[in-house]
């Protein structure tokens, strides 16, 4: 497999058929059997596994520098201002909190805190030059932050997660503008690692999560030093004489303008596609209009043979790294006529690592109303108190659990959602039940292994329509 770093993908180049009265016919030889145009995770993981089934394969890819400037290696979104740096930090705000916790141990700890999150990251990027052609072409370019181009001085004077990472100096008083998973993840690990940090919310945090679940999460934010603007619509941006900027919004309530000065304004209001330098239009892949994201089918095809695309760049599909190295592996298979296999998106596990964790699989309470009728499902819940917070004395009152059943029969389970510590390590585990086909019936039939978080979900047993107190006491 090589990888190839270029100025600016060209895919028309790289089209080696003819459309001739409404047929496409592929013609001459080819350079490689697959190019993959992007080398994020989902890239990469498509192409390494085409090129270990015997293809010759080649990967472009090619970061336009963020506003601010910032570019990065080979590895996508996920690997260079994603995932893996959002978990350290994470991590690193985490640690924080730890040490303030030994103290009620009995440990005295002095507190430091090494720079080594950019030396990892630069750590998996690699690449090369050079022009080719190919057979087949699938396009995992994933997706770029938005700016909100209608506020003046947004993009001037403001960053992205694309820049977080890679800040040479503390941002400082912080605003995160916007109630997405990035922006309460960003807002949570600012806070906790000492900064002053403002979340701006337009209407509700974590849209499409659980709404119960996604309050939990911001109580225990605002609990533990993040600051919420609610109903709030950000106006303008300005920078002081001082050097701060000036931000100017209007609150929905009260429909009256405020202003504060930050050091720092990150962005987190949505991602866009990755396809104005593609020339897609120019060769007859069809877009969705709004969202600018590509048309697939269930094979990841898209309107012109032998183009395929997934991940972050396919309409309809999670923006999530797992979804798309899985559906990437499966890609590869099948064009090399290995696998038949297609993509499974339906109730993909996922963790949104704020101070307080959330992890969920599976259907919100709201889907599942929605879907099944309110008297068609059963909701069994808990609150109960992780033992490390214990002697810590930390406050545990927005340790979750939900679990959405339907009501008749086994009482299959719709989903399943956990507030607390480690709530990625729980829900991985309980996902592959999920899928499987678990009913609350097999969730108490588990033995649950004490003592641990995970073990309160084989324990819930009080549902909501009983009205009965879900406080879980003793062990």
């Amino acid at each position: 497999m090589h990888t190839f770093s270029c100025v600016s993908y060209c895919i028309i180049s790289l089209i080696l058929e003819i459309k001739w009265q409404g047929v496409w016919f592929v013609t001459g030889t080819f350079d490689y059997d697959l190019v993959v145009i992007g080398g994020g995770s989902g890239g990469l993981a498509c192409s390494k596994e085409a090129a270990q089934l015997g293809q010759k394969v080649a990967v472009l890819d090619y970061v336009e520098p963020s506003v601010k400037g910032t570019k990065w290696g080979i590895g996508g979104t996920c690997v260079n201002v994603g995932c893996i740096p959002k978990k350290l930090m994470h991590q690193a705000a985490l640690l924080g909190t730890a040490l303030k916790d030994a103290q009620k141990y009995g440990w005295q700890v002095p507190g430091t805190m090494a720079e080594a999150v950019q030396n990892h990251i630069r750590s998996l990027n690699w690449g090369h030059r050079t022009t080719l052609t190919a057979k087949n072409i699938v396009i995992a370019t994933g997706g770029r932050p938005k700016y909100p181009t209608h506020v003046p001085g947004a993009i001037e004077h403001s960053i992205t997660s694309d820049d977080i990472f890679w800040l040479k100096e503390s941002p400082g008083k912080t605003l995160v503008v916007g109630a997405s998973y990035v922006a309460l993840e960003c807002a949570g690990f600012l806070t906790g690692l000492g900064l002053d940090t403002t979340v701006m919310v337009r209407s509700v945090p974590l849209r499409g999560f659980d709404q119960q679940m996604a309050g939990l999460v911001t109580d225990y934010m605002e609990a533990y030093g993040t600051k919420f603007c609610w109903k709030s619509v950000p106006k303008r941006v300005a920078k002081l004489s001082c050097g701060k900027l000036q931000v100017t919004w209007t609150d929905r309530q009260t429909g009256q303008d405020q202003q504060d000065s930050f050091d720092s304004v990150l962005w987190a209001i949505g991602r866009a596609p990755e396809t104005k330098t593609l020339n897609l239009e120019k060769v007859g892949i069809k877009l969705n209009k709004e969202s600018g994201k590509i048309l697939v089918g269930a094979d990841e095809s898209t309107s012109v043979p032998n183009i395929y695309a997934f991940g972050d760049i396919g309409e309809g599909r999670p923006e999530l790294t797992p979804t798309a190295i899985k559906a990437g592996k499966l890609l590869a298979r099948r064009l090399t006529g290995q696998s038949s296999e297609l993509m499974n998106y339906d109730n993909v596990a996922t963790t949104v690592f704020t101070p307080l964790e959330y992890g969920c699989v599976g259907l919100s309470e709201e889907e599942a109303e929605s879907r099944h009728g309110k008297d068609s499902i059963e909701v069994y819940h808990a609150f109960y108190k992780p033992l490390e917070f214990t002697v810590a004395e930390r406050d545990g009152s927005h340790c979750y659990i939900k679990v959405v059943c339907e009501r008749g029969g086994d009482q299959r389970i719709l989903g399943l959602h956990f507030t607390g510590p480690n709530a990625g390590e729980v829900t991985q585990g309980f996902a592959m039940g999920f899928r499987c086909g678990a009913t609350m019936n097999h969730l108490k039939e588990t033995v649950g292994i004490h003592p641990t978080c995970a073990e309160e979900l084989t324990k819930v047993n009080i549902s909501k329509r009983s009205g009965l107190d879900p406080t879980v006491t003793g062990c």
